[in-house]
This record gives C-alpha cells, structure tokens and sequence, in this order.
C-alpha cells in the first residue's frame, strides 16, 4: 500500500514539474501567409519541432500560418510591433522599408535558383541583414519562393504585345510595378489576401506568382491561361523582431538560429523538388500552358533593360553594381 502511495505521489510529482515546465516555458509566435500545404508552411512545422526539440520544451513555438493572424503586410507590422516574435513571408514586403531588396528582384537576373542562392548567402545577404538590423528586424534566414510565372484570363502569351493594358497583379515591390508597365501592362499592388476575389470579379485580368502560390491558392479557378514567363526569382524570409530576439539567452539564440538554418536547407530542396508538380498540377486543373519561346524572352528581356538604370534613384548605385557582380561570378 505504501510503495503505491510513493509511486502515485511520484507520478503527481513529476506531473507537476511537466506542468510549471510547460507554463515557464519562452512561447513565441510565428506566424505565416502560404496555404498549408506550402512548403513554406510546412518548413514552419519543421522548425517548431527543431526548437522544442532542441530546447527540451524550453522555447514553445505557437504557430499561426495560413493567414491565420491576417495577410503578409499585416504580419510584417505584428512583427515590428513586437506583437508576435516573427514571420515567414516574401521579402517583397520589406522592400518599402529596405528599398535595397529590389536589388535582387530585377526582371530576369537570374538563370537558376543555384544562382540566386550563391548571390543571397553571400556578402548581398549580409548588407541586406544590417539594413533590416537598423530597422528592428532581425533576418533569420533565407527560402525559395520560387521564379514568378504570369496567368492570365485574356488569352496565351506569344508577344509583348500581349501584356498591353493589362490588369495585373502584382506584389508591392517598385521593381516589380516599374518592370511590368515598361511591357505596357497597367500593374497594381495588392496584397495576396485578397486576389482571388479581385481575379474572380473581373477587376483583375492577370497575376504573377511560382506554380507552387498559383496552385496552393487554387487561382486556377479563376485563371484561364499559364505561362512559364520566370520573369522574377523571388526568395521568403524569416525575420524576427529584434527587441525578442535580442531577450533570448545566448543559448536559446542559438537554438532558434540553428533550428531555422536547419529548415531553410529543408525547405529549398522540398520547393526545388516540387515545382514541376506544382505546374503539372496547374495544367491537370484546366489551364492552358503556353511556354515562353527562347525569343520572346529575349525580347521580354531587353524591354525591361531599363529598369535597373532606373534603380539607381532608389538603392545605392555601389550595392547595386556589388549585386550584378555576383549574379556574374562563377558557382
């Protein structure tokens, strides 16, 4: 009777201290904008089990993707304000605050997602972080979102002349607005949050996303005609308040440092992995796919020339010429 009086208040025990553990533990909030069955949605997934693996319980990691905390711009405030601890999101919303983002979303940089990544994790990587660094944020890491692909619902793509006077969607990136109305289309900045209506009423004729957004929030529905333009490379990143993370321990930093290294390196090869899916998925759906011919991307190319010139009004002309210098060096 006795040992099962012992064993019982042991169990209640170690119970308790289960409990106060949970309850002491440090909760941050991290919230996203992709569907959930993202890849980045899921990285998120990944990296809350790496943190509370790691930390033994010590970090708990409450997670609120899917737009679940409202859509990207509302996230990037949250996270400013201090009001959740970070976000996974495209670094196109920081661009109006760090305008040297739009350095390495110019119109056909890049070849392959190889090099984007060469350029990003380099010495343009480290500059863009100390300009975040100066604004409160702290840059996590870096992901693919993937090369951008225009849909349309006014017909196939086979010329320039095809994107005059159309409506289209896009994020709300200068660079981006500016590369589209030298094609003659008339772009609009819209939060993702709400395209699918504006696509779905007719206020929008086209957008432009990767084949994973494109599929994942079903704009197929609403879109008619796919192309595979890769006009933009677009990379997500996690960015973290600064006052949070800088009230972490140094070992709890390091944990959360760790971890989303960790699932960054997971989260670039499950996209690259999953593009052509993506896409298959699109046509398996009803779009028409039309590939863009080595020409038209030529001349798509050299219509949109001027855009990087006009950059240099905007970002320092030295970090610009410290960008295209790495998208040449050799992998």
């Amino acid at each position: 009777m006795k040992s099962k009086i012992v064993n019982i208040a042991s169990m209640l025990t170690a119970g308790m201290l289960l409990s106060f553990s949970v309850l002491s533990a440090e909760r941050l909030r991290v919230a996203g904008n992709f569907p959930m069955d993202h890849s980045v949605s899921r990285a998120m997934e990944v990296f809350k089990d790496e943190v509370e693996t790691s930390s033994n319980g010590e970090i708990q990691i409450d997670l609120f993707p899917a737009m679940q905390l409202g859509g990207a711009t509302e996230n990037v405030d949250q996270v400013r304000s201090g009001s959740i601890f970070a976000v996974f999101t495209s670094i196109a919303y920081f661009t109006r605050s760090v305008p040297d983002y739009e350095a390495v979303s110019l119109p056909f940089m890049f070849d392959s997602r190889a090099q984007a990544f060469a350029v990003m994790d380099g010495p343009v990587g480290e500059h863009l972080d100390g300009q975040m660094a100066e604004l409160g944020f702290v840059n996590l890491g870096y992901g693919e979102l993937g090369f951008r692909h225009v849909t349309n619902n006014l017909g196939p793509i086979t010329s320039v002349d095809d994107f005059e006077g159309m409506r289209i969607r896009l994020q709300p990136n200068e660079v981006h607005l500016q590369t589209f109305r030298a094609l003659g289309a008339n772009p609009v900045a819209m939060d993702v949050s709400e395209l699918y209506s504006a696509l779905q009423q007719g206020v929008l004729d086209a957008q432009e996303n990767p084949f994973n957004i494109i599929a994942s929030r079903r704009f197929n529905e609403v879109q008619g005609h796919l192309s595979d333009s890769g006009h933009f490379y677009d990379f997500i990143n996690a960015v973290a308040n600064q006052r949070s993370y800088d009230a972490l321990s140094d070992e709890h930093r390091k944990i959360i440092d760790d971890a989303m290294q960790a699932t960054m390196v997971w989260q670039r090869d499950v996209a690259a992995q999953e593009e052509e899916s993506w896409r298959q998925q699109l046509v398996d759906g009803g779009m028409t796919f039309t590939p863009i011919s080595l020409e038209l991307r030529a001349e798509l190319r050299e219509a949109t020339r001027g855009v990087a010139e006009s950059l240099k009004e905007r970002v320092d002309p030295e970090f610009l010429e410290l960008v295209l210098q790495e998208v040449e060096s050799p992998l």
